[in-house]
């Protein structure tokens, strides 16, 4: 290993520790959020952070698994896992030498929504840095070699996910409450749609999906809105101003009340549950939020955690979350037991379910929530990534430019009231869509799926 190599890996990850503690104490204080717009027009949110010298970038656009053709199921995944893989006059060795010499962080990723994508750098490699970004984004090669080698590496995760109960419970929660619709299939693709991708499908995403319209970017380090702006050009500006985006329906979750068994061999139970949750801008998510903490969302301070696991022992953990899509919205309960108490657990929590619905939840424990999301906060600014991170959420949520100053106020703002109020709307245990996975005693499916590898 070269010296400079690893000079540049150790200032790294030493800046990255000092941004632990300097990020800690940026929501103590109005955080500086500037908006920069580039000569062409696009537009970036930036934290200027000059305590250490690392520039984080990460941005996203409109539309991602979702998106997926029905016969090209992983495209958007395949697209993500090759981007890096080589571009411009750089196979992918080349390429990732350059990333490694440099100790240049660059990936891309695919979720339901949105395709993103990042890259972390220090300042004095930054040039390097930004280059190799824009020709990924514009000139990736997909070398055949390359493209099999990740194509591969999926297929295998697939197969290895076969001897997964949770994989196979999240899959059959998914086709059960979105059927016929994009988020009822699978996103990382399946064993016969993923070799059916080619080259010219990774090109074509490309062309129409990496396209300025629907761009969101956010940067937080050692840069100033000047220097920002033409960077902006550099790595943005030669992308399509517009591509292909075919409407995806809003859909509300399905199947309410119903329990979907998939047998397996295991000597515990998996049990996933969800109904219809709300969406992010849904003027209730903040006291939500708060309901969501107490009845599962707080780990051992949670009401499901203390009834079902502390007292009565009946789960290895159990645990609820919030799940806002573009175009669907969730909130779901989820936890393992022995294959001989799933019914007792799966009866218990729906208990709790009603009840909390019906009284919402205590005084203490509204405190305890409000107590643990704001003091909790600022822990979510570990680093200029993690901060470029939150800063890419607020635009895709359309939170506006002033969110990460007054959401602490909008947490405190919520009362007991407001919690009963937005319990009785969304817990209703006759409602719940229940899945499991195992051999579970004392459970009456309304309907059995067998998991199978033909749809990995």
């Amino acid at each position: 290993m070269r010296i400079t190599m690893l000079f540049r890996r150790t200032a790294l990850a030493l800046a990255g520790a000092c941004a632990l503690f300097i990020g800690l104490a940026l929501p103590a204080a109005a955080i500086n959020i500037e908006k920069v717009v580039s000569p062409s027009g696009v537009e970036a949110w930036l934290v200027r952070d000059t305590k250490n010298p690392i520039i984080a970038i990460q941005f996203s656009f409109e539309g991602g698994t979702e998106l997926d053709p029905a016969n090209k199921l992983g495209l958007a995944m395949l697209t993500a896992g090759t981007l890096d893989e080589g571009a411009g006059d750089l196979d992918s060795q080349a390429f990732q030498g350059k990333l490694e010499d440099n100790s240049i962080s660059l990936g891309f990723s695919a979720g339901r929504d949105e395709f993103e994508g990042s890259v972390t750098t220090l300042r004095e490699t930054k040039d390097t840095a930004f280059d190799l970004l824009r020709q990924a984004l514009t000139k990736p090669r997909f070398d055949k070699e390359a493209v099999e080698r990740v194509r591969g590496q999926m297929i295998a995760g697939l197969r290895r996910s076969q001897a997964d109960p949770s994989y196979w419970a999240q899959l059959a929660l998914s086709e059960s409450l979105f059927p016929n619709h994009p988020y009822g299939r699978p996103q990382r693709g399946t064993l016969e749609t993923l070799p059916a991708i080619t080259r010219d499908d990774l090109l074509a995403f490309t062309r129409t999906r990496l396209v300025r319209d629907g761009l969101k970017v956010a940067v937080s380090g050692d840069i100033t809105a000047a220097e920002l702006a033409p960077v902006l050009d550099q790595i943005f500006a030669s992308l399509p101003a517009k591509g292909e985006r075919a409407p995806v329906a809003d859909i509300s979750p399905a199947n309410g009340g119903r329990t979907i068994a998939v047998p397996r061999p295991i000597p515990q139970t998996i049990m996933v549950m969800a109904q219809e949750g709300l969406r992010r801008n849904d003027p209730d998510w903040y006291a939500a939020t708060v309901l969501n903490y107490a009845l599962g969302g707080g780990g051992f301070s949670s009401r499901l955690m203390d009834e079902v696991r502390e007292k009565r022992g009946l789960t290895y953990g159990v645990g609820s979350g919030l799940a806002p899509y573009d175009h669907a919205a969730l909130i779901s309960v989820s936890g393992s037991t022995m294959n001989e108490k799933a019914g007792q657990a799966i009866d218990l929590i729906k208990q709790i379910w009603g009840e909390v619905g019906k009284n919402g939840i205590t005084e203490a424990e509204l405190n305890d929530a409000k107590t643990y999301l704001t003091g909790s906060f600022p822990l979510q600014f570990t680093n200029n990534g993690a901060i470029a991170g939150l800063l890419l959420s607020v635009q895709q949520e359309d939170l506006g430019i002033d969110y990460l100053n007054k959401r602490n106020d909008l947490i405190n703002a919520v009362t007991l009231a407001d919690v009963k109020r937005v319990a009785a709307r969304l817990l209703d245990p006759a409602k719940l869509t229940t899945v499991v996975v195992g051999q579970p005693a004392g459970v009456k499916p309304d309907q059995q799926l067998y998991a199978t590898p033909v749809k990995g």
